[in-house]
């Protein structure tokens, strides 16, 4: 583990700016933009942006559902991320000036609502930032007012926090990288007026983080889904960066197990389609992710960078321009095997092409019923094919539902076992305490394969339940599963999908617009087959287009094996 000095602070450098991009970057950054029209194409769209901000009122104090400022600081962020980068490029006061009234209308908020953190922890980094770009064209008084509010609003109780040993400095998901990373840029920006105060912020901080980030260990993926995914590592990379450009050192952070091989995760769990795996609460649109930049340039692996090019964007984030990897490349030319297995939260993804936007595409998962924002969805898969997704995880539901994230959570149909693609028995949840290892993953030319030990899942009903799903031909999909049974009640196994279904015996056929996939039962041979249309009572989010695909034994011997075959074309 990294060992944090007495005085981190001991190499601070005194001049501004220094948080994230210096200006030989912005140097960089202006030859790209007029090489290159990919960059150029960032900087006109974040010029757009820019005239609408100058539009817009200031953020206001709003806390719209009784818990989180957190949009707000979010909006904050961009703003003057979006104004402070066209500033340093262009000189405009036009930006700076604005970028002033966003933060002095922050500034002026009774606090950062500290009792949901990630709200102070993101606010802090964007008057930073504000602070730290703007520097040389702020005031006296514009730099009293920003440094006051980074110290009173966000230094301090953040200090509260790191004194008490509050949960989000032991934990070891998000929060932590988000807490410690928007808390470590504050106290970097402003650290010579406040040096004791830094000092000890960072103390505490750059070991708070490791926790969070040995969970990359040994492979790089992680356990809360691609969306949380995202919004770890941004911070993470974002507090790395920082302590780099303002001290000269991350303190060995970045050489941590794992975190150099983080940026395989998004890519491996991307299918042909452009949607991921998007298991625990995250939708299936890939992380907008321009640390993907930051990690193809520190750790020389141009790949991640392909990866931040290759998805759509909406919009591009100003560090897509700052950190923005030109090193032309893609899986097929960096060798990347076609399949990818991360150990640390037993995910596995397999397809037929990288190149082939109607390859075949399966991704399973084991892991921990017990990972922050999980489901009770071990076995889950999802499956592309033919340029749709035929298998799909529904994702997160409201987080305001009553007991979301405590006692009521797996009362809600997207987070139930019978709201995934995995084996239930009467409709009862897997045991939230289960854990489900990968056993066996197998990847060759005309193979591949993945074999998950599900038994801690249903403790009530079977006494072992065994899940492979393999594409044999790289053609087609064969799941098999393995129960010995230690109950009464009959195993269901279960499909989500938008297609259409047609049932004629022991084989379904799926159709999405000119596209077919065929779902044939080898095993058992009494079996009923189902579809029903997918609805939840309010207040749950309504869900619309989605059939439940299910296949019933009938009799089930034990043990029980069911197989069943899904064939692309029909």
């Amino acid at each position: 583990m990294p060992r944090i000095p007495e005085h981190p602070l001991s190499t601070l450098k005194k001049r501004h700016p220094r948080l994230i991009a210096s200006d030989g970057e912005m140097v960089r950054v202006k030859e790209l933009v007029g090489r290159l029209e990919e960059a150029a194409e960032i900087y006109r769209r974040m010029r757009r942006e820019a005239d609408r901000i100058m539009e817009e009122r200031p953020v206001r104090y709003e806390i719209p559902d009784g818990l989180r400022l957190l949009g707000v600081s979010r909006t904050c962020l961009r703003r003057i991320y979006v104004l402070g980068t066209l500033f340093r490029l262009e000189g405009d006061l036009r930006y700076k000036e604005r970028a002033v009234e966003e933060l002095k209308a922050a500034a002026s908020f009774p606090d950062w609502n500290p009792r949901h953190f990630l709200d102070t922890a993101e606010m802090t980094h964007a008057f930073a930032i504000g602070y730290d770009w703007l520097y040389g064209a702020l005031s006296r008084d514009e730099k009293a007012m920003i440094r006051d509010a980074i110290v009173n609003k966000g230094l301090k109780p953040a200090l509260e926090v790191y004194r008490r040993g509050g949960w989000w400095a032991s934990c070891n998901h998000n929060w932590n990288q988000v807490c410690n990373g928007g808390i470590v840029i504050g106290a970097l920006a402003i650290a010579e007026e406040i040096p004791d105060l830094a000092d000890e912020i960072l103390r505490y901080a750059l070991k708070s983080v490791q926790i969070a980030m040995g969970m990359f260990n040994p492979d790089g993926g992680w356990a809360e889904g691609p969306g949380y995914w995202g919004y770890a590592t941004s911070y993470n990379v974002l507090m790395l960066a920082a302590l780099e450009t303002a001290l000269g050192t991350d303190f060995g952070l970045s050489e941590m197990p794992g975190f150099s091989e983080t940026g395989y995760f998004p890519i491996y769990i991307t299918g042909p389609t452009g949607r991921t795996f998007n298991f625990a609460d995250a939708h299936d649109d890939p992380p907008r992710a321009p640390q993907m930049f930051w990690l193809a340039r520190r750790f020389n692996r141009p790949i991640y960078g392909w990866y931040e090019r290759s998805i759509p964007k909406r919009k591009p984030h100003p560090l897509d321009l700052i950190w923005f990897d030109p090193r032309q490349t893609d899986p097929v030319k960096e060798g990347l095997p076609l399949e990818g297995y991360f150990e640390n939260v037993e995910v596995v993804s397999m397809r037929s092409s990288w190149n082939d936007s109607t390859a075949l595409f399966v991704a399973l998962k084991g892991g921990d019923n017990k990972a922050n924002h999980s489901h009770l969805d071990l076995g889950t898969f999802v499956l592309d094919a033919l340029g749709h997704r035929w298998a799909v995880d529904l994702g997160p539901d409201d987080y305001n539902l009553p007991g979301y994230f405590g006692a009521r959570r797996w009362s809600y149909y997207r987070l139930r076992s019978e709201g995934h693609n995995v084996i239930t028995f009467d409709d009862a949840n897997q045991d939230p305490t289960a854990e489900a290892p990968v056993i066996r993953f197998e990847s060759k030319a005309d193979l591949a394969s993945a074999t998950v030990d599900l038994s801690e899942a249903y403790p009530g009903f079977a006494s072992k339940v065994i899940r492979t799903i393999s594409i044999p031909d790289r053609r087609r999909a064969l799941i098999e599963d393995l129960i010995e049974l230690k109950s009464e009640s009959t195993p269901i196994w279960n499909m989500h999908t938008p297609a259409d279904i047609e049932i004629d015996g022991r084989t379904a056929l799926l159709g999405q617009g000119d596209a077919a996939l065929k779902v044939e039962v080898i095993e058992p041979e009494k079996v009923m087959l189902e579809a029903r249309e997918v609805s939840v009572p309010p207040p749950q989010r309504p869900i619309r287009g989605i059939k439940k695909l299910m296949i019933k034994p009938v009799a089930p011997t034990n043990p029980l094996r069911i197989k069943v075959l899904l064939s692309p074309g029909g």
